[in-house]
């Protein structure tokens, strides 16, 4: 341990005057780390890009990630705690009344910086202002709308209204801690403080491939503030980790070799995160270099360098399957169309960064642990005093960990499989996440933080960097995909041949699931007499690729519609025209051979709930419109055999436990589980003020990850299944009353069935852009959205919007490109060309209902559908603009100045 600075500077925070150390790196680091100060969020610091972070100093809004701590000096900076508490209530009751948040990660700074505003301008300040000032502000879940709602609201003076508690399936009740949410009141998993915490930071490949010769940790174990340093040699279990293929290093050791810049070489340990973070830069690492293998058409060809290391082949997957006579079908055809499409990479761009903390309980010189957990709890974090008590009451070495991630059940088993120990020492709870959109479905520093746990026998936080973040986890695979379509004269499809093939990156992730689903949706949601699919995963030394919201279908039906828009040309008939005479049916052979139900049904009425709007606009020669249709399925299907649980368990003080298997991430699952559990139990007197919903792994409850829409269809069926089971048993006290669903009849591709079930559920969605012809700005866009049932139809906008949001920011702007060495090209947030607040035009929800039957309530699932047909309706609409075909994503690309790019925020869809 070294001296602290003694350099001190003072100032006031919400009202009180405070002296803090000078060597912070910059104010947010004074608040969070030295005053617990914590609804200021670090999303990027000290980029200072995300706003997340935005205090008021001397009543002006200022990103604190950028404000040096001297400069702090004598001057008064207010958080969101500080607040008046009138204020703090004014805001908490409108976000919550208007649906303004959803992971409520960016809310607190969102607030402070609208507080700035509306003491500058009160009633005055519009919607349009607001939405320019709101240009430091990134939120990757709402799309923005309901949080200008909110924000008009506290402005023009008004009442929110008292939001209802949620009630049973179908009500627009509040969201589940929502008030906690917006001040930022409810922790996220690197705001928890534990007694003698310590902070890890990991040391990162240099090279996207190439042999590691030597690593040397003596200077980093000299360091400041060091604790520890560890590798690969201290691993006492398993070395590699992986959702479906265990081929993920979780440290590449001495004589192995990296695969992609995300590798992790060691992990430090130190005092502060400063201390471990500086002295992480010490390790040094002997390489023997080695061609990236990056492209990958040549990886999958033969001759070519094994990509990954421990793997024999840059194949990771291959779906096929074939229907009919494809050749014959096209050569028939009155009109052919052969068009090669390529997506993009694309990075989530959650704004929460991956954190983990692990907590050892009952191992030496952790005596404190278990309290320290207990501290936890109380802070706001549900269940982990009962989680680490449990634990510690158990005997043995046992670790509770606090994770983000979005399978908290296969956080558990990987972790247990790197410490060598049994899946019952390790308890994971799961900390609702500040977004995660398919991104947190892997681990990205879970494992190591609680090895380093573990071998200390003392708490350790973990927390990367936003730019550790991005060269981390896995993203959205871009993908090449020729397509040939056929119709006959009236516009009717007659064949279609797909060749796709994605960039998968180094490790397996969930990437063969992505392209299989790809495979199964290249379809989209119309009927064919004949098709033949085929789709590869590669493996190169690019960024992994994995699960993101669409999971392939977004990339297939962009082809997709963009081939059917072109036939309708060749026709002579409309957009809408030709997807109604080619739009699937109950009783049809869809895609891979499903004959599908009565929950196709969403699909024609969406075409047909949008068809006023349609043509309205196409009448109006100052528009340009462009119509896309898409379906994406809910649940893993493809043969996985689906088993999830719920407990309902009623508590001596009158509350009621609902476990579920689930993350909540914004999406509202936490919110889903509460109102069903009202919807079975209302009548018994339970209302939503007693219920308390929690998540870890203390009951075996989960099944996989929470991702394809999966946890409000599954979610909802268990949680209503033991609330059946609670009502029999007489809801006794102290009982835990476990519901299960299960989906366990489909089948995979793989099982060569003329008729297999490939999904037990399927979202439809049609949405239509209207682009104005003179500036080429996107004027609005209409999303008619078939959900099956709205469990909370104000949730369900919400997830629709944000979704728009970020289709439109697919279609148009959004990039995350490596270069031939396999290193990404965009490394902060702003070079991600994501819409700000401004760049997003005003959007029409409407819900359609098409039961889903035999599904709990007829739920099909919103989160994954929402951005499935953006893409093709942005390409339709710019088509319509200016007579040009687009293949290629994104298609206003503003930082290559590409054609088109010019005319501002409105004509790029950004700014």
């Amino acid at each position: 341990m070294t001296a602290i600075d003694t350099n001190v500077v003072t100032f006031t925070v919400n009202g009180s005057p405070v002296s803090v150390r000078g060597d912070h790196p910059h104010l947010l680091a004074a608040l969070r780390e030295e005053l617990d100060l914590t609804a200021a969020k670090d999303g990027c610091s000290p980029t200072g890009q995300c706003g997340c972070c935005t205090v008021l100093i001397d009543g002006k809004a200022q990103v604190s990630c950028q404000y040096p701590v001297a400069k702090a000096s004598g001057r008064s900076v207010v958080t969101v705690e500080g607040l008046p508490s009138d204020e703090r209530a004014t805001f908490a009751a409108a976000f919550a009344a208007c649906g303004g948040l959803q992971c409520g990660f960016c809310i607190p700074g969102i607030v402070v910086r609208a507080k700035a505003q509306i003491d500058k301008k009160g009633a005055a300040l519009t919607r349009e202002e607001m939405s320019r000032h709101l240009g430091a502000h990134l939120c990757r879940c709402t799309g923005y709308v309901k949080i200008l709602d909110a924000i008009e609201m506290v402005a023009r003076g008004e009442t929110p209204p008292v939001v209802a508690p949620a009630g049973g399936v179908g009500s627009s009740g509040g969201r589940y801690q929502a008030e906690a949410l917006t001040l930022g009141d409810r922790d996220y998993v690197d705001d928890i403080r534990v007694p003698g915490l310590l902070h890890g930071a990991l040391h990162l490949a240099a090279h996207a491939r190439a042999v590691v010769r030597g690593i040397s940790t003596a200077a980093a174990a000299g360091a400041p503030g060091v604790v520890a340093v560890y590798t690969a040699a201290d691993v006492p279990g398993a070395l590699r980790v992986g959702i479906i293929y265990k081929d993920w290093p979780v440290f590449i050791p001495v004589g192995g070799q990296t695969s992609y810049l995300g590798d992790v070489l060691a992990i430090v340990v130190a005092d502060t995160r400063e201390h471990a973070r500086d002295a992480a830069t010490l390790v040094s690492v002997e390489y023997e270099v080695l061609p990236a293998v990056t492209d990958p058409a040549s990886a999958v060809a033969a001759g070519s360098p094994v990509a990954v290391w421990g793997t024999d082949s840059n194949v990771l997957s291959r779906s096929v399957y074939r229907r009919g006579d494809v050749e014959r079908s096209l050569a028939g055809s009155a009109h052919v169309v052969h068009q090669v499409f390529q997506t993009q990479r694309v990075e989530q761009a959650f704004l929460e960064p991956e954190s983990t903390v692990a907590v050892p309980v009952g191992a030496p010189g952790a005596a404190g642990a278990g309290g320290g957990a207990g501290g936890v709890g109380a802070a706001g974090v549900a269940g982990a005093a009962g989680g680490a008590g449990a634990a510690g009451g158990a005997g043995g070495r046992r670790v509770h960990v606090y994770s983000g991630g979005q399978g908290v059940w296969d956080d558990r088993d990987q972790i247990a499989s790197v410490l060598g120990v049994g899946r019952d020492s390790v308890t994971v709870e799961l900390v609702s996440n500040g977004g995660a959109f398919g991104g947190k479905e892997d681990m990205a520093n879970q494992a190591q933080t609680t090895l380093a746990a573990w071998l200390l026998g003392q708490p350790v936080k973990c927390t990367l960097s936003r730019e550790e973040s991005l060269l981390i986890h896995a993203k959205r695979h871009p993908v090449r995909a020729e397509y040939w379509a056929g119709c006959d004269s009236a516009g009717r499809l007659t064949g279609l041949r797909c060749r796709l093939l994605g960039d998968s990156g180094a490790y397996a992730s969930v990437g063969m699931k992505v392209m299989e689903r790809a495979a199964g949706h290249a379809s989209g949601p119309y009927q064919l007499p004949a098709i033949d699919v085929e789709s590869v995963a590669a493996r190169t030394n690019n960024p992994i690729c994995g699960a993101f919201r669409g999971f392939g279908a977004n990339q297939a039906q962009f082809a997709m519609e963009g081939v059917l828009d072109r036939l309708a040309s060749l026709v002579g008939i409309s957009g809408w025209e030709i997807r109604k005479r080619n739009v699937i049916k109950p009783g049809q052979v869809w895609g891979p051979g499903q004959i599908m139900d009565d929950g196709c049904l969403g699909a024609e009425r969406c075409l047909d709930e949008i068809r006023p709007a349609y043509e309205s606009a196409s009448a109006d020669p100052t528009k340009a419109v462009g119509l896309g249709l898409g379906l994406k399925n809910s649940g893993l299907g493809n043969g996985f055999k689906e088993v999830t649980k719920a407990v309902v368990r009623f508590q001596p003080d009158g509350t009621i436990e609902v476990r579920h298997g689930w993350t909540e991430m914004g999406q509202g699952v936490h919110t889903v589980a509460l109102q069903v559990a009202v919807e079975e139990l209302g009548d018994l007197g339970v209302d939503a003020s007693r219920i308390r919903v929690l998540v870890d792994t203390t009951r075996e409850l989960g099944f996989g990850q929470t991702t394809g829409s999966r946890g409000t269809l599954m979610g909802a069926g268990a949680v209503k299944d033991a609330c059946r089971v609670a009502r029999e048993g007489g809801c006794q006290v102290g009982v835990d009353y476990v519901g299960e669903y299960r989906v366990d009849w489909t089948n995979s591709l793989s099982e060569g069935l003329e008729h297999p079930i490939i999904h037990s559920a399927f979202g439809y969605a049609a949405q239509m852009v209207v682009m104005d012809r003179e500036t080429g700005a996107v004027d609005r866009v209409v999303a008619v959205h078939d959900v099956g049932r709205a469990v909370n139809p104000q949730l369900c906008e919400g997830q629709i919007e944000g979704s728009v949001h970020m289709g439109l920011g697919y279609a148009l702007t959004e990039d995350f490109p490596a270069d031939e060495l396999g290193r990404p090209q965009n490394m902060t947030l702003r070079s991600l060309d994501i819409l700000r607040p401004k760049d997003v035009p005003p959007i029409e929800v409407v819900l359609v209902e098409a039961p889903q039957p035999g599904s709990p309530y007829g739920i099909k699932g919103v989160g994954e559908i929402g951005l499935v047909p953006t893409a093709g309706a942005v390409a339709s609409a710019l088509h319509d603009l200016d007579g040009a075909w687009r293949d290629t994503l994104p298609m206003r690309p503003r930082r290559g100045g590409a054609p088109g790019a010019a005319g501002g925020a409105g004509a790029a869809g950004g700014g």
